[in-house]
Parts: C-alpha cells; sequence; structure tokens
C-alpha cells in the first residue's frame, strides 16, 4: 500500500514536468508567424523560452508596477467621485430648501443691488417651476 501511495505521488509530482514540452516558433511564406508544439519539415524554427512556474506561494507586486498604479488611479478616482456626490447632496438640500420656501411663503423678498425687492406671484412660480426642474434633472 505504501508503494502504491509512494508511485503515485512521484507521479504527481512529476506530472508538470513532463507537460512542459518545446514550443517552436516560425513564419512561414505569407509572412504570419506560427506557433506549434511540433517544428514544420523544411522551415526554421526558434525554440521559444517559457518562464519556469514559480516555486512555493506567489508574492504580491510592488506597488510600482502597474498594479500599484492601477490601485492609485482607482483610488483618486473614487476620492473624485465621493466628492461629486457630496457636493450633488448639498446642492439637492439647498434646492429642497428653496423650492420649500417658494411653495409655502408667498411674500418672498430677494437683496437686488442692495436693495430688498418682494418676488412678483409670476417670478415666484416661475422660480418654483425651475428649482423643481433642477430637482428632477440632479436628485434622486
Amino acid at each position: 500500500m505504501r508503494t502504491f501511495f509512494f508511485t503515485a505521488s512521484l507521479l504527481i509530482t512529476l506530472s508538470p514536468l513532463c507537460m512542459a514540452a518545446q514550443i517552436y516558433k516560425w513564419v512561414d511564406a505569407q509572412g504570419v508567424t506560427h506557433f506549434d508544439a511540433q517544428p514544420p519539415q523544411g522551415q526554421q524554427t526558434t525554440t521559444v523560452v517559457t518562464p519556469a512556474p514559480p516555486v512555493g506561494k506567489p508574492t504580491a507586486p510592488a506597488h510600482g508596477g502597474a498594479i500599484g498604479d492601477q490601485q492609485a488611479i482607482d483610488k483618486t478616482v473614487k476620492k473624485q467621485v465621493a466628492e461629486q456626490q457630496a457636493q450633488l447632496k448639498t446642492f439637492c438640500e439647498q434646492a429642497r430648501t428653496n423650492l420649500a420656501q417658494l411653495q409655502n411663503n408667498p411674500r418672498l423678498r430677494e437683496d437686488v443691488d442692495g436693495e430688498m425687492r418682494r418676488l412678483t406671484d409670476e417670478q415666484r412660480q416661475e422660480r418654483t417651476t425651475e428649482a423643481q426642474k433642477q430637482i428632477a434633472q440632479n436628485c434622486q
């Protein structure tokens, strides 16, 4: 029984080495590059060197590599999106407050060149409509 397990584990251990075959590269008469495990007859071939698989645990790439760069870009984009969402939230809160004031207060005044003027009903209605449009377009 021990012999069986020893033989089986030896075969399993050596099987990746048996699967690692030579790869040949050549260019045909039309200029097309081919790769194959069998070299063609009468063609000049180049043997492609394949890197050996890593032994042991794979290591994490350094931050200086492409993955590190992508992570930095992702972090920057997430920060920008969060800032935009915060600005949009502030805008929506202000727009809703303004709309509530326009709808509930018939005597609104605005400061025009240092002088307080009362809004007419038409002006108040226009601003109410505009505020509703802005809320519908930008706020969910």
